[in-house]
């Protein structure tokens, strides 16, 4: 899965490190929360006075001075793909996770239409309580397929289905090992469940063999979480050597495959495909039906006993309510599309070594990225990095900035997800453009030093 910046938290971000830099203390810590007043108090009733509210509006104000339009919640006035149009106005998009070109494929539109006319749009309320739809089970029957597993559970949300699949799964007493750069989603969980948690480095599998061999033997279950594909850097783990770590000191292995679908592997199966990896080695997988699937959603696939624990004890899907017909019947179609269109995944795997060889080329930073849906351009300074992304856009170019604290400071970048359906000429020109604003930027100094000198400062 994706790990973005909070909603509004880029802009904030970016206003906040401008803001410091012209003349705030930039150690000057966050504002403490306030105490707690008397309920009668009508003050604290009033929105404004929540916690580090009147510092959001001296960090947007900042972006505002320094004339940098907010590059998050644009209205896309077309549906999601490898184009867009924002304000009448036509763009390259390297924004989307539409990997393989599905979103609004005439089969899976017609498969959702179909889906629609028989039950509508609503299952109306969780399984339990308003019972299964024949989607539901076709969907979990052809990703448990896919996976080679024994069963398989959809959700309404992949951000959810970690969640409650930790938190219905682990427990005080036990241990999760996650890599360092998990999404939001596993930590949460993680945290949720009020079993141990234990990051390792990223891809670090001889850091993650130190903990377990120091730390497994103090608790009675343990787990280990990785995703397929790193959603900010682009990379892979070791699938083999993860599932020999996970049975040499008995522990579930669990992967988040949600960009990894589509992506991985000669035919988009995933990580197991790519690793050349029995799926069966892996206990645990999870997925996400937004990207390649083109729909909304999450699931988790594996053997019988789990999925059916989960359907009986998981909040996420007792309590919510079950996945829309037509989005079922929508991802069930994608599914099948993918499988008998393996063209779609060559050709993003040659647009991906396409935008990296170019990339290089020019010397930009793209990180450990294996060069397939997800390259990073980084760029080390929030600022410049939102500045790119402005003037990008200003060239036709719509791709988001990744900032502190979603990434760290030194790490800041332009996340570029790449589709099937972008062209050659498409992605060399963008790479071109990345390059000649990057060098423009970094000719004319520090931005900072340049606004300060707009001020008068010395």
């Amino acid at each position: 899965m994706s790990n973005p910046a909070r909603p509004d938290g880029g802009r904030a971000a970016l206003a906040g490190f401008v803001t410091n830099r012209l003349g705030r203390n930039t150690n000057r810590p966050a504002p403490a929360r306030a105490s707690a007043r008397p309920a009668a108090d009508p003050s604290v009733q009033n929105f404004e006075t929540l916690p580090g509210y009147r510092e959001l509006r001296l960090q947007r104000s900042a972006a505002d001075l320094i004339g940098l339009g907010n590059p998050f919640f644009r209205v896309h006035e077309t549906k999601a793909g490898a184009n867009t149009r924002i304000a009448g106005k036509s763009f390259v998009n390297f924004s989307s996770y539409d990997y393989l070109g599905l979103n609004g494929h005439p089969d899976v539109n017609a498969a959702a239409a179909r889906a629609i006319e028989e039950f509508g749009t609503s299952a109306s309320a969780s399984r339990i309580v308003a019972g299964e739809r024949p989607g539901h089970i076709s969907l979990e029957q052809a990703l448990a397929d896919h996976y080679d597993t024994e069963a398989c559970v959809v959700m309404v949300s992949g951000h959810a289905t970690n969640v409650t699949t930790l938190g219905a799964l682990m427990e005080p007493g036990d241990v999760i090992f996650h890599d360092a750069l998990s999404h939001n989603s596993i930590v949460t969980g993680a945290q949720l469940s009020g079993a141990q948690r234990r990051s390792f480095s990223h891809n670090d599998l001889d850091a993650l063999e130190t903990l377990l061999g120091a730390t497994r033997h103090e608790h009675r279950r343990a787990l280990i979480v990785v995703e397929g594909l790193y959603s900010m850097d682009g990379d892979a783990p070791d699938l083999a050597a993860l599932i020999a770590l996970k049975q040499r000191y008995d522990a579930w292995l669990m992967v988040d495959d949600a960009h990894g679908l589509g992506v991985l592997g000669r035919t988009g199966i995933g990580l197991a495909e790519h690793c050349d990896v029995d799926p069966r080695g892996v206990d645990i997988w999870m997925g996400t039906l937004s990207k390649t699937l083109s729909t909304c959603g999450g699931y988790i696939a594996g053997p019988s006993a789990l999925i059916e624990y989960l359907k009986c004890t998981a909040g996420g899907f007792i309590y919510s309510v079950g996945l829309s017909p037509p989005l079922a019947a929508a991802a069930e179609a994608a599914l099948a599309l993918m499988h008998a269109e393996p063209h779609r995944v060559e050709r993003l795997r040659q647009n991906g070594n396409l935008f990296l060889a170019c990339a290089k080329k020019h010397g930009l930073d793209t990180g450990t990225s294996l060069g397939l849906a997800v390259i990073p351009v980084i760029v080390g300074d929030s600022l410049k990095s939102v500045t790119l992304s402005d003037r990008l856009y200003k060239r036709g170019i719509n791709v988001q900035p990744i900032i502190h604290p979603a990434v760290p400071e030194r790490a800041s970048r332009l996340r570029f997800f790449i589709t099937s359906e972008h062209t050659p000429e498409q992605i060399r020109e963008t790479v071109d453009a990345v390059a000649e604003e990057l060098h423009e930027i970094e000719k004319g100094g520090s931005l900072i030093e340049q606004l300060m000198a707009k001020r008068g400062k010395p």
